[in-house]
């Protein structure tokens, strides 16, 4: 963790958004160190997992993670977001390697998420499987709703969602976040955001034909 901190370190000129990236850095080193079937040699790979950043609008751990795996040279961190660097403040899937969607806008990842996992199944690729992460308090964007109805009534297995929740929402949800997934038909986890032991078996124990979601407990962004 000491090498993925000094890494991050590297990328700078977005303070504004510190808080939101170091929310995840537990959770996509979990998903990149223990989970993930992804080969940086290979990252196009049919059978690949996909991994699909929804809160991307804080990217600078997820460009340490992939820098540390290997998918780009850790160099590119010392000018990110300069006007010649891959590296902007919202990945673009078309020039990083290792991004499966370009994002910042919130909302948007569950959703392709759900599409993916389905395009998987229709083409008869079973073992990979599609992991998005999200943010709390991107749960108030409608599209997400319509997302966790779908993979629930079609009973995508090969979909696992991760809400970090650093109590950044404006509403929250009766009953916990867990809830809102659980009655659409999801299997569910709610563990430690900053346990990576309990965030592997979260990401892992799946139950078939149901999504499941993992809702990782952080610091409150405020405190």
């Amino acid at each position: 963790m000491e090498q993925l901190l000094a890494l991050r370190q590297r990328f700078t000129g977005d303070d504004k958004h510190l808080p939101s990236a170091t929310s995840t850095m537990d959770v996509l080193w979990t998903l990149y160190d223990r989970v993930l079937r992804i080969d940086p040699a290979k990252p196009d790979a049919d059978d690949r997992d996909r991994f699909f950043l929804s809160k991307g609008h804080g990217p600078a751990l997820f460009y340490a993670v992939l820098a540390d795996k290997g998918f780009f040279p850790a160099e590119w961190l010392d000018d990110a977001a300069m006007v010649t660097s891959p590296l902007g403040h919202h990945p673009d899937r078309i020039l990083v390697p290792g991004v499966e969607m370009s994002a910042g806008s919130l909302g948007h990842g569950l959703p392709l998420a759900t599409g993916t996992a389905l395009g998987l199944r229709l083409q008869g690729l079973t073992t990979p499987r599609v992991y998005v992460l999200l943010g709390d308090a991107e749960l108030d964007e409608g599209s997400n709703h319509e997302a966790i109805a779908y993979a629930g009534a079609t009973g995508l297995d090969n979909l696992v969602a991760v809400v970090v929740d650093n109590s950044s929402a404006s509403h929250g949800w009766p009953g916990g976040i867990a809830s809102r997934f659980a009655v659409n038909g999801w299997s569910t986890a709610t563990v430690d955001g900053r346990d990576h032991d309990a965030l592997e078996t979260a990401l892992t124990t799946l139950l078939p034909g149901r999504p499941h979601v993992v809702v990782a407990l952080v610091e409150p962004k405020n405190a």
